[in-house]
């Protein structure tokens, strides 16, 4: 199976994203991102997909993924029937990285770790338990002092001596930068827009691309149609007002995109095999 790229969006006035991720479980997303990807996982056990590695992983997983590695987690076994399963992610650019040892040079040992990060690094016992009394601090703090906590867990991630790489190669699909600037203005705007009705000839012209053109750009690049794109981004937004509030279907539905209920009810069944109320219910029952 092909990997799927996936766009990262940085919060505006943030130099890296922070996600808070609970789910009922964790389902097979095989992707792929120009960002490092930090995941501590808990609650949960199943199965883990870096490169050409795996795995099986527990409560309390903690992985450091190069830039254009695929990778993804699989699982349906909570250890918590009553708690969900809950995935806290960091994304951070080579960029950033880059500018933070410029600035700071004592940070240098912070290359090493971007290195080996191209296969993916699991971590010892001792540090990722120490990393989970840490990383889910960030959640609960502003912008500003989320960074000499992140920094603190790279930095015992980059002191692990015990680190080991998982995949047999780095696996990076690297792109042209032009390229991946032009895929990225469209995903910025597909991101920012997807509960309106939106033109491919406007994406196309973004892109500076004809529409036939753009649509094989397009595909070649999220191995999906623009159409198929926007309705996972609906879904996705409809899946979290379900999970994280007691909005009707009917405004869940037109807040995400659709203007009409019955074929909101169907594609949400399409994807997710249940319809929106019955997906409520389950993951409130626990």
């Amino acid at each position: 199976m092909r990997p799927q790229f996936e766009h990262v969006a940085v919060p505006a006035g943030h130099s890296w994203a922070l996600l808070w991720r609970e789910l009922p479980d964790l389902p097979f997303l095989w992707h792929y991102h120009p960002e490092f990807e930090l995941t501590l996982t808990l609650n949960a056990r199943g199965q883990r997909y870096i490169g050409d590695h795996l795995a099986d992983f527990d409560d309390g997983d903690l992985v450091l993924v190069g830039p254009n590695l695929p990778h993804t987690w699989s699982a349906q076994q909570r250890l918590d029937a009553q708690q969900p399963m809950l995935a806290i992610v960091v994304w951070f650019s080579r960029d950033w990285l880059a500018g933070l040892i410029q600035a700071l040079p004592e940070l240098a040992p912070l290359w090493t770790l971007a290195n080996g990060a191209s296969r993916g690094l699991s971590f010892s016992a001792d540090t990722a338990r120490a990393v989970r009394e840490l990383l889910p601090g960030l959640h609960d703090r502003d912008a500003a002092r989320r960074q000499p906590l992140l920094l603190e867990v790279l930095l015992r991630l980059a002191a692990d001596q015990d680190a080991r790489p998982l995949a047999s190669s780095g696996q990076g699909m690297i792109e042209a930068d032009a390229q991946r600037e032009r895929i990225g203005r469209v995903l910025d705007y597909l991101h920012a827009h997807f509960q309106e009705d939106i033109a491919v000839e406007d994406l196309a012209r973004r892109a500076a691309l004809s529409p036939g053109a753009f649509h094989r750009f397009f595909k070649r690049h999220t191995l999906q149609t623009v159409l198929g794109y926007i309705t996972q981004l609906r879904i996705g937004r409809a899946c979290q007002q379900l999970i994280q509030t007691d909005k009707p279907v009917g405004v869940v539905a037109e807040q995400a995109g659709w203007r009409n209920l019955a074929h909101f009810n169907r594609q949400f069944r399409a994807h997710k095999g249940v319809t929106p109320r019955e997906f409520r219910a389950r993951y409130r029952a626990g």
